[in-house]
C-alpha cells in the first residue's frame, strides 16, 4: 500500500448458507471464463490477431473487432479468470495491428470515422484502463490519443482551440476527413437501403418512402457528392463522445488540460444551443456558425436530426459528455443541457392511439418519428445525481409496459415487446433501475438467470456452421459485408446483470460511454482487480449518501480478502460504515473516511455493509489501491530535421 491511504479493515463473522443470487454469480463466472477459452480458440490466431480475411474495404470495420472481444477486459475487471488479462490486452494488439494492414487504422488509432464508431471501438481501451496496472504503453497511447483530439497534434488536426469545435465529422489520426471517396461508403451500402434517405432533395429519390437506393450507382455518386458539400465539414453533437477518450487520458495521467477541454468543448455546446433557442443543433460550420453548410438549417448533419437514427445519436453523446464532465469535476450541474434536452423533447411529446410520444426526428416540414420516450438516458442522468429532478424525468415516462420485465436481448436494435435499445446485448436498465429503487426484489435472480440463458444461446450460434469464421469469405466475395459484425453476434461473453449487481450501476452506454459504479473491487492477496474466487457481491440499494452492499464468500474451504473501493475510479469516498447480520441489525460501525474498505470473509461467511458516504470528491483515477503514485515517464520523440 506504498504511498496509498491505509484501508480500515472489517471482518465477516457470521456462518450463512449462500442465497440463490451468490451461487448464480459464482456460476457465471465459471461458465463465461470457459466461455472465454472457447471464443479465443474459435476466432484468434496465437499472436492475437483474428481468423479472417486478407483485405477490407472502405472507413468503416475496425470498431467491430474490438467490440466483439472488448468484454475480455471488462470479465477481467469484474472478476473473471487470471488469464483474460495477458489476452484481451494480446488481442487489442493483434486486432489494432490487423486493422492497420488492411487500412483502416493509422498510428494504431482510426484514420478517420465518425464517433459513433470510434465510441463503440474504444471501449475496450477504457476497459483495458480499469484492468490495469497501467503500463507506459497505455499511458503513451492514452495521452498521444487524445491529443488528436486537443488540437496538440500536427499530424491529425481534428480539434479548433480558438473555435472550441472539432472540425469534421469524420476524424481520426490522420485528421478531419473533409471530403469521402465512394470506396469509403462501400461497406454501407446495402445495409442503408433500408434507410431514409440523409437529404430530402436528392433527384429520383421519395423521401416519403423512408428508403433510399444507396445500391443505385447513379444515386451513390449524388450522395457522396452532396455529403462532401453539405455534411463533412465542421462540428456535430456526436463528436461528444470524444470526451470519454479525453477523460481515459485524464484517468491515466490526472493531467488538467483534458479536464478543461472536457468542460470547455461542453460549455461550447451548451452556447450553440442557447443561440439556437434551447434546442442543441446538429451542424455547425468551421467558422462555428450553425448550418453554415446546410442552408442555415439547424437540423440535417450528419447523425443528427434528421438521419439517420435522430434523437438516439444527440442524446447518447450529450449524456457521455456531461457524465464525463461531472466525473472529472465533481459538478451535478455539468448534467444541465442533457436534461434540458430531455426536457425540451418531451414537451414535443402529443397523444397518439392513447399513448404519449415524442419526436426523433426533425424534418424540413418539422418535427416527426413520433415514438414513446426512452426512460434510459434520464436513468443514467439519475444515477450519477440522484436528485429529484432526474428521477422525474424518469418517472413522468408512461409505463406502457412492465418495467419490471427481464429480457433475453439480441445483439442490435430494438425489442420487440418492451421497446428497449439492445446494442451489446445490453437490454435490462429499467428493470435495474426498479429493483435499485426497492421495486422489483427477484431482479437479481432473474437477471442471472436471464444472463446464463443468454450465454447458452450464444454458445450455440458460436459452435454452429454460422459461427465458423472459415466459412465467412463466401458472403464477403458475393457483397455481403455483414461478416464485420460476426465477433459481436457470436461472442458469449455478454454480462449485464453481473455488472449491474456488484458494482451498483447500470452497463454503460454502449456508443461510448465509460463503464460507471458505485463501488467497485480487488483481490489483496491476487492484486488484482475484481472479486476474488469464490466471493459474490450484490449492491442492494442506493441513496445519493449511502450504498447497502451485500458480501458472500460461497466457499466453505478458502478465506478471502478483498477491498472494496468508492466509485469505478475511486472519486468517491466512505464515510462511516455500518456491519449488519442477517436480522437487519447494526453489530459495529467503523469510521473509514477514504477511498477503501478492506473486507476479510472467511470461508462460508458473509456480511452486509450499509457505508455512507461523499460522491465526487477525489480526483478519478485508473490507479490501484497499491500503486505507488509515481507514473512512468511520456516518452518524447526526437525532433525530426526540416
Amino acid at each position: 500500500m506504498e504511498n496509498k491511504e491505509k484501508p480500515i479493515q472489517v471482518k465477516a463473522t457470521e456462518q450463512l448458507t449462500p442465497p440463490q443470487w451468490a451461487l448464480q454469480q459464482q456460476q457465471l463466472f465459471q461458465t463465461l471464463n470457459k466461455a472465454a477459452e472457447e471464443f479465443i480458440a474459435r476466432y484468434t490466431h496465437a499472436d492475437g490477431t483474428l481468423i479472417w480475411r486478407s483485405d477490407w474495404p472502405g472507413m468503416d470495420g475496425s470498431d467491430d473487432p474490438y467490440e466483439g472481444f472488448m468484454n475480455l477486459a471488462l470479465l477481467y475487471v469484474l472478476g473473471g479468470s487470471t488469464e483474460l488479462h495477458e489476452k484481451s490486452r494480446k488481442i487489442w494488439e493483434g486486432i489494432t495491428w490487423q486493422w492497420t494492414e488492411y487500412g483502416q487504422i493509422h498510428r494504431e488509432f482510426d484514420a478517420y470515422y465518425d464517433w459513433m464508431h470510434h465510441g463503440e471501438g474504444y471501449l475496450y481501451l477504457y476497459f483495458l484502463g480499469l484492468a490495469g496496472p497501467a503500463t507506459p504503453k497505455d499511458r503513451q497511447r492514452a495521452v498521444r490519443f487524445a491529443n488528436m483530439y486537443t488540437g496538440d497534434d500536427p499530424e491529425a488536426p481534428n480539434y479548433d482551440k480558438e473555435r472550441l469545435l472539432i472540425r469534421s465529422p469524420l476524424t481520426g489520426s490522420l485528421g478531419p476527413r473533409f471530403e469521402v471517396t465512394e470506396e469509403d461508403w462501400s461497406t454501407h451500402r446495402g445495409i442503408l437501403d433500408d434507410y431514409l434517405a440523409p437529404y430530402e432533395d436528392i433527384p429520383g429519390v421519395d423521401f416519403a418512402s423512408r428508403k433510399c437506393p444507396w445500391s443505385d450507382d447513379e444515386t451513390y455518386k449524388q450522395l457522396i457528392q452532396m455529403m462532401n458539400e453539405r455534411m463533412n465539414r465542421g462540428d456535430v453533437p456526436l463528436n461528444l463522445n470524444s470526451t470519454s477518450l479525453l477523460a481515459h487520458a485524464f484517468l491515466h495521467t490526472g493531467e488538467e488540460r483534458f479536464r478543461d477541454q472536457i468542460v470547455d468543448y461542453l460549455g461550447a455546446w451548451e452556447e450553440r444551443t442557447r443561440q439556437n433557442g434551447g434546442i442543441i443543433p446538429d451542424n455547425i460550420g468551421l467558422s462555428g456558425e450553425i448550418g453554415e453548410y446546410n442552408d442555415g438549417k439547424w437540423w440535417g448533419g450528419y447523425y443528427g436530426w434528421r438521419w439517420p437514427h435522430g434523437f438516439i445519436t444527440i442524446i447518447e453523446p450529450l449524456t457521455n459528455a456531461c457524465i464525463n464532465a461531472v466525473l472529472l469535476t465533481g459538478d451535478m450541474g455539468k448534467l444541465q443541457l442533457a436534461r434540458e434536452q430531455l426536457d425540451r423533447n418531451w414537451e414535443l411529446r402529443t397523444l397518439q392511439e392513447g399513448r404519449w410520444v415524442v419526436p426523433y426526428k426533425h424534418f424540413d416540414s418539422g418535427w416527426g418519428d413520433f415514438r414513446e420516450a426512452t426512460p434510459q438516458y434520464p436513468v443514467y442522468l439519475w444515477m450519477i445525481s440522484m436528485a429529484a429532478e432526474d428521477l422525474e424525468r424518469v418517472e413522468r415516462i408512461p409505463k406502457n409496459h412492465d418495467w419490471n420485465e427481464v429480457i433475453v436481448p439480441t445483439m442490435s436494435g430494438t425489442d420487440k415487446k418492451t421497446g428497449r435499445n439492445t446494442k451489446h446485448y445490453i437490454g435490462n436498465t429499467q428493470p435495474w433501475y426498479q429493483y435499485i429503487r426497492g421495486l422489483n426484489p427477484d431482479y437479481p435472480q432473474q437477471i442471472l438467470a436471464a444472463n446464463y440463458q443468454l450465454i447458452a444461446s450464444q454458445l450455440v450460434k458460436m459452435r454452429s456452421a454460422d459461427g465458423d469464421p472459415h466459412n465467412w469469405s463466401q458472403k464477403y466475395n458475393e457483397g455481403d459485408y455483414s461478416s464485420i459484425h460476426a465477433w459481436q453476434e457470436m461472442c458469449p461473453l455478454y454480462f449485464e446483470g453481473l455488472a449491474q449487481l456488484t458494482l451498483g450501476a447500470p452497463m454503460h452506454i454502449s456508443h461510448g460511454g465509460l463503464q460507471h459504479g458505485r463501488v467497485r473491487y480487488y483481490d489483496v492477496e491476487a492484486k488484482r482487480p475484481g472479486l476474488p474466487a469464490g466471493i459474490s457481491a450484490l449492491v442492494e440499494k442506493l441513496t445519493a449518501d449511502s450504498v447497502t452492499l451485500h458480501l458472500v464468500n460461497t466457499s466453505l474451504f478458502d478465506d478471502r480478502l478483498l477491498i472494496v473501493q468508492a466509485g469505478m475510479f475511486g472519486e468517491h469516498r466512505f464515510l462511516q460504515v455500518e456491519l449488519i447480520n442477517q436480522q437487519g441489525n447494526i453489530t459495529d460501525t467503523v469510521t473509514v473516511n477514504g477511498r477503501w474498505l478492506q473486507v476479510s470473509i472467511p470461508a462460508g461467511t458473509g456480511i452486509t455493509l450499509h457505508a455512507s458516504m461523499e460522491r465526487y470528491v477525489h480526483s478519478p483515477t485508473y490507479d490501484m489501491p497499491w500503486e505507488t503514485s509515481d507514473k512512468p515517464l511520456l516518452i518524447s520523440g526526437r525532433v525530426k530535421a526540416n
